[in-house]
């Protein structure tokens, strides 16, 4: 069956001399793996460049349901980029949310308003011109509501924050994953704030990292699984304070 769709590209790696696999999440088939033979070849039609992380395209793909790879027939770029591929903090931004996605949606069914979401945010990324040292650490937090698990908003008179129940407490947890003020305070503000508000949040760099750790832990806690993000110590090296 011939498809069009529109991906989000999530991975990318070599396959022989000439071709890729590529992965990516897309609006009508949720999580798709597919090949390009022959693209890394001087005379392909189309271009490999076309297939970076986040990159939004429209796709014209041959769906079968048993298949592991898909294949393409025709792929275009849906949204040009003005600035990540230019700017070396979003492109370390867009690397690592990348990564991150890629190691986090399993679905292959589709979720229109999980794809949109993304696909927003992608944008919005691109078009901000202002402070974006936060944008990683927002979309996270939001992107668990799409998957299931987004924390409990009450945060009144609670100063700890359990990572296993996803929820703000007045008591200490009995176990290690945690987090206590000012952190909680921190986490109360991101999960409250809209997406043009996050870069007020005045973070060091230390801060934003323990923040970025403890959000990472929390995805590894209701995953049941490991979570390593090789791209996050280059997202460290980029963010100052």
């Amino acid at each position: 069956m011939l498809s069009k769709t529109e991906c989000i590209i999530l991975h990318k790696f070599k396959y022989s001399e000439s071709s890729l696999i590529v992965h990516g999440y897309t609006r009508e088939h949720g999580r798709i793996s597919f090949i390009l033979q022959g693209i890394r070849k001087k005379n392909s039609q189309t271009r490999a460049n076309l297939f970076q992380p986040l990159f939004l395209l429209d796709l014209d793909i041959y769906i079968k349901s048993k298949r592991q790879l898909q294949r393409i027939k025709e792929a275009k770029n849906s949204y040009p980029f003005q600035s990540v591929p230019y700017d070396y903090i979003k492109r370390s931004v867009a690397l690592f949310l990348a990564e991150f996605l890629y190691k986090t949606l399993k679905e292959e069914e589709p979720n229109p308003e999980l794809f949109d979401f993304i696909s927003s945010h992608v944008k919005l990324l691109d078009l901000k011109e202002r402070e974006i040292t936060n944008f990683h650490i927002y979309f996270l937090l939001q992107l668990s509501k799409y998957l299931g698990f987004f924390p409990d908003e009450n945060i009144h008179n609670r100063p700890f924050f359990d990572l296993e129940k996803g929820i703000f407490t007045s008591e200490k947890p009995a176990h290690k994953y945690f987090l206590r003020t000012p952190y909680t305070d921190f986490w109360g503000t991101f999960l409250q704030y809209s997406s043009n508000q996050h870069e007020n949040v005045r973070l060091s760099r230390s801060e934003r990292q323990t923040i970025l750790e403890s959000i990472i832990k929390f995805y590894q806690l209701h995953f049941h699984a490991p979570l390593e993000i090789n791209s996050y110590e280059i997202l460290k090296e980029t963010l100052g304070d």
